[in-house]
């Protein structure tokens, strides 16, 4: 392994060696204490340090890391203490997790570490976001990504790399190219020569880095990232390496060849480093007994330090509490001055006062831009806001999730409308794995907000008429807003983006141009969670969202004889339960009416919670309304059978006759 020092002073080869020591002896230590039995698991980085220690050491403490498994580096190179990292694989109260997750799944704003999850994939969509921030920002900063030769595979690392290459963002991606993804060889897993060829495909640079030579690493992203920030732009780097243990430990490394743990053994990161240094003079072999006893005491004192830690002791509330961002909503009443405008208009002026309130909000998707989106929702944005804060997106929903996540880390509110609701399963992942569990992991915020226009009667077929909502209040940690009526679109969508957490806001097409309302003109807002009472009666309780609220009022207005409370939920997570059980309680018959089909969906749910809470009230058995169980279909005969619509008016009717 040949070094080139170029214009480095001792000191600073000397600060890259404690570095990179430092990581080294700390894996060492856990190797010991996995076998004690005192850490459950650990993923290991030797022979691979060079490349954390190095990216670590050239970024400045401010610019964003987003680290994997392997790159306890980047962790001991930001200066994070020691105890605390014990703590968090210990589970313990002074990790980052609070016990909730392990390993380095973590992040801390503190460092600037944005800690992965096991997908893997979407963390390069959140420094997208991060590096997007940062130019908006205009501040020269940089960020840098890692990820594993296996993660090249995912749809994600595609994603990510054609926006950051057709938004020009400041982001250094690390390919750990270690050979293998847990068992499976390179071989098996792509069939390009390089990993860093898969660069030219989106038109970005790329650099091959020998990744056990810390200097080479050093220098070569020392010049990228001074170039960076004349030229902000996204660069590819392979970093050829090896890992010397298994993916985890109790994998082994059974699976590689011996000569291939031989050869790479030769090219051990810090046994090499160490031996230049100390051929060149640079390294005393007294400096260096002085630089292990000093990290071993430090690993020593903080590991005494997190066992003397005691463990954690499970808290409901807490628990609970710390599945959202607590928020309080802050009332602004509507004033007087009202115009008859569509659901549409309501969600356009919606949008625009909230993006003059937040100068910090930014709006992205598919054709939003001069276009003015599919619905032309935000038809003249641009021309009032300007395409930074209006930005038309590549069709690849799961990096564009990530990105808004990653606006969210550095400071921004981010809205991103799904062109069609159906849609957003192929950004589902982040969604529900990255948006609705930071809070919960580790107390960040996710600051987005994803419309999602949705629901059938404009026969669109199977692909962009579904009502998806049921997919999303399954899940802890996201909160679903589907409003009926023009005034509610627009004070619950004022809220929404107020609100730091992800919010899934349900926007039925139909409804866009075909109801009207007289709606304040100005800013105003409205809380989540409340139920809105339409109707008030005492024969039974009618409770829906979205459209079937209005299928309901036609067939209420057909019936003047039906004394009915029609209670229209507006928010579905959080669900307003009390309303529900007050009308319930009240009329002892009830009819739950959603367009969604029937098994699974939250009709389903609201059954079951007022059957447990609600029982001894009841007159009849609880009765649900929905479409069919199955796909939506196009023809307009086929899809007025899938819809409840027909099916209503006599099925409430034999619910009154129970």
């Amino acid at each position: 392994m040949t070094f080139d020092r170029k214009n480095l002073t001792d000191n600073q080869l000397l600060d890259l060696y404690k570095r990179i020591l430092k990581p080294r002896l700390i894996e060492e230590k856990m190797l010991i204490l996995i076998r004690q039995g005192k850490v459950s698991k650990w993923f290991s980085g030797i022979g691979q340090e060079a490349i954390a220690v190095g990216v670590t050491a050239v970024l400045d403490s401010d610019e964003y890391i987003l680290p994997m498994h392997r790159n306890l580096g980047v962790f001991t190179g930001r200066n994070i203490p020691l105890y605390r990292l014990f703590s968090q694989w210990q589970g313990k109260a002074n990790g980052f997790t609070k016990g909730r997750d392990r390993s380095f799944h973590f992040g801390t704003q503190q460092y600037k570490i944005i800690g992965m999850i096991s997908h893997l994939g979407p963390q390069l969509g959140v420094a997208d976001g991060i590096a997007l921030a940062n130019k908006l920002k205009q501040n020269g900063k940089v960020t840098a990504v890692f990820t594993g030769e296996g993660a090249t595979s995912e749809g994600d690392f595609h994603e990510a790399l054609n926006i950051a290459s057709v938004w020009e963002l400041p982001v250094l991606f690390v390919i750990e190219n270690n050979g293998y993804g847990l068992s499976t060889p390179t071989n098996e897993q792509y069939r390009c020569e390089n990993l860093a060829d898969k660069g030219k495909g989106y038109g970005m640079e790329s650099h091959i880095i020998d990744g056990n030579n810390i200097l080479e690493v050093y220098n070569l992203l020392s010049e990228l990232k001074a170039s960076m920030i004349e030229k902000p732009r996204p660069v590819l780097l392979e970093f050829k390496t090896f890992r010397m243990r298994g993916h985890e430990e109790a994998s082994g490394t059974k699976y590689v060849p011996q000569e291939l743990m031989d050869m790479w053994a030769i090219k051990d990161p810090v046994e090499n480093y160490r031996k230049y240094l100390s051929e060149n003079g640079i390294l005393t072999a007294d400096f260096d007994t002085a630089i292990h006893a000093e990290i071993k005491a430090a690993i020593d004192e903080s590991l005494a330090v997190a066992n003397a830690e005691p463990e954690i002791e499970a808290s409901l509330s807490e628990e609970l509490n710390d599945v959202y961002k607590p928020y309080t909503f802050e009332i602004v009443n509507p004033s007087e001055e009202k115009e008859n405008i569509r659901f549409i208009d309501a969600i356009s002026n919606s949008l625009r006062e909230s993006m003059e309130r937040h100068e910090n909000s930014v709006i992205m998707g598919q054709d939003i831009a001069e276009y003015g989106g599919a619905f032309k929702i935000t038809d003249g944005f641009v021309a009032q806001f300007g395409k930074d804060r209006v930005i038309n997106t590549p069709i690849c929903e799961s990096a564009v999730v990530s990105a808004a996540m990653g606006l969210s880390i550095n400071g921004y509110k981010a809205i991103v409308e799904m062109q069609f609701a159906d849609f957003v399963s192929t950004g589902f992942n982040p969604i529900v794995n990255l948006l609705a569990k930071s809070h919960y992991r580790w107390l960040e915020k996710a600051d987005v907000v994803i419309r999602m226009p949705c629901g059938g009667g404009t026969q669109a077929g199977p692909f962009h008429s579904q009502t998806n909502e049921a997919w999303f209040t399954k899940t802890p940690g996201l909160k679903v807003v589907y409003p009926a009526f023009p005034y509610d679109a627009k004070g619950l969508l004022n809220t929404s983006i107020n609100d730091p957490n992800p919010v899934l806001f349900f926007e039925h097409k139909q409804l866009y141009r075909s109801v009207y309302q007289n709606v304040p003109k100005d800013y105003y807002t409205i809380p989540l969670g409340k139920a809105a009472l339409l109707k008030e009666g005492n024969d039974v309780t009618i409770i829906s969202f979205g459209a079937a609220v209005h299928w309901a009022l036609e067939t209420l207005e057909k019936n003047p004889e039906i004394s009915a409370d029609l209670l229209d939920l507006r928010t579905l997570q959080p669900l307003d339960t009390e309303a529900i059980f007050r009308s319930v309680k009240k009329t002892g018959r009830v009819l739950i009416y959603q367009e969604d089909s029937m098994f699974g969906g939250v009709a389903s749910d609201i059954s079951a919670m007022i059957m447990e809470n609600c029982f001894k009230y009841l007159d009849a058995p609880v009765k649900r309304m929905a479409s069919l169980d199955t796909p939506i279909p196009f023809t307009k005969a086929l899809e007025d059978q899938y819809l409840p619509k027909g099916r209503f008016e006599k099925d409430l009717k034999q619910l009154l006759e129970y």
